[in-house]
């Protein structure tokens, strides 16, 4: 029966061609407008990393001065000073801990057809890579003793290994960055990891390109590698490189990883025994609260998702609820034109519960072909919102999970517009209808 009244509502369709298109397009307009911006939303809101999200921890505590200082003022700074980077990576707290700080090199390629151009990247720990996930192409990260002896070793992104080596094999090349010699021992494959939240703090924002190489944290202060990323000073700064990583100065993430979610409290009483000792000794003067952020916390602490965005899947909806409105009428204004055609069914026999699931067939129908155009003008809004940034380019990427939900929302639409017209179908006397004739 099911596939008799899907036939019936197919051939519908074609009766007023007119009417069943205005119909199709103001429902495939309404469903192309909230998925699209539900698709951006749904990248940006999405688990970047499902499988550890909730071992991971960026810690927070305030080293700031005492001047200007009130109990309850948010910490100084999201990013920590040299000094507790060190310590806390000579620590025991987590299973793998990682230093991160953005960097900024001339490269001078080998090739002659290419000049020197600017790479920036993450200095980094050996454990950044298993942390994080990162896929591995060719070769693999550091050693944690190159961490220690600060060797002159980098992993390169493919994008700019591709760059600088085609096709071929560059590990064990050297590339000329900054004035050193770096032998490459790495190439990630490509890294679309979103949000990046990684590198939220002196990255290339939450949804920008992936960094072009990585290289030893401590080759990096060896070398006084130029910083790319935001550095904040509230303390007096003595001349120099040297004066400045002793300094107070917040410019470097932190990351911990736990074995487990419930390792949780066993880290954060770890950061709070850090923080008493160093106040001991005179530092983090401030004594405010010491604070965990995992992933998913970390994203909404940085508001990765702002309200901006939330409105705008509001709004859209909002105008998918006005689309809806307009199929209404429109769909009354089908069924009220074969008010005929029910009465004679209901006078041969057809009972109300059989002319209501016809007609709501019907509408399935409707929304599936408007969710096939909606899907089409999605994808056409979608390339659009692509065009205005790099960064709007990255989330403005539809799935599988989105492509369901396409089909899904337009037929649940349809079927909700459908409701009414399609109730007041059933209310029809076949009496009337028939002297009518």
């Amino acid at each position: 029966m099911f596939q008799y009244y899907f036939l019936l509502g197919a051939r519908s369709l074609r009766r007023n061609p007119a009417l069943t298109a205005l119909m199709v397009l103001t429902l495939a307009i309404g469903v192309a407008a909230s998925v699209s911006t539900l698709t951006i939303l749904h990248v940006m809101s999405g688990n970047p990393i499902p499988s550890k999200s909730e071992r991971l921890f960026v810690p927070q505590f305030d080293n700031g001065p005492l001047e200007g200082y009130k109990p309850g003022d948010k910490p100084n700074d999201e990013q920590m000073s040299y000094r507790d980077a060190v310590n806390l990576l000579n620590g025991k707290g987590g299973e793998r801990r990682t230093a991160i700080f953005g960097v900024g090199m001339a490269l001078e390629p080998e090739r002659k057809d290419l000049g020197v151009f600017v790479v920036r990247g993450a200095a980094t720990t050996a454990d950044y890579f298993n942390m994080f996930d990162a896929p591995f192409l060719r070769g693999q990260g550091w050693a944690p003793d190159a961490d220690q002896r600060g060797d002159d070793v980098t992993v390169l992104s493919r994008k700019l290994a591709e760059k600088l080596f085609g096709d071929a094999d560059p590990i064990g090349h050297r590339v000329r960055m900054g004035g050193f010699d770096y032998q490459v021992i790495g190439v990630l494959e490509t890294w679309n990891v979103l949000p990046r939240y990684q590198r939220l703090i002196g990255g290339d924002s939450a949804f920008g390109d992936e960094d072009d190489m990585y290289i030893p944290f401590a080759t990096a202060i060896r070398h006084q590698v130029d910083r790319n990323g935001s550095t904040g000073c509230l303390g007096e700064v003595e001349p120099g490189f040297q004066g400045f990583i002793n300094s107070e100065c917040t410019w470097i993430q932190f990351w911990f990883e736990t074995a487990s979610a419930r390792d949780r409290d066993t880290l954060q009483s770890y950061l709070n025994s850090y923080t008493a000792e160093q106040r001991k000794l005179g530092r983090l003067k401030r004594n405010s609260p010491n604070t965990l952020y995992d992933v998913m916390e970390w994203l909404e602490f940085n508001k990765v998702v702002g309200n901006d965005d939330k409105l705008s899947v509001w709004l859209s909806f909002g105008f998918l609820l006005i689309c809806l409105v307009n199929t209404i009428g429109l769909l009354l204004a089908k069924f009220s034109v074969r008010a005929s055609e029910v009465g004679i069914r209901r006078a041969l026999g057809a009972s109300r519960r059989e002319i209501f699931t016809q007609f709501l067939i019907e509408t399935t129908v409707v929304g599936l072909v408007g969710g096939v155009l909606g899907l089409l003008l999605a994808f056409g809004a979608l390339a659009l919102i692509a065009l205005q940034s790099k960064a709007l380019a990255s989330v403005a990427q539809m799935d599988w999970i989105m492509l369901l939900t396409t089909f899904a929302l337009a037929v649940l639409s349809a079927i909700i517009a459908g409701l009414l017209p399609t109730w007041r179908a059933c209310q029809v006397t076949p009496a009337l209808q028939l002297k009518s004739q």
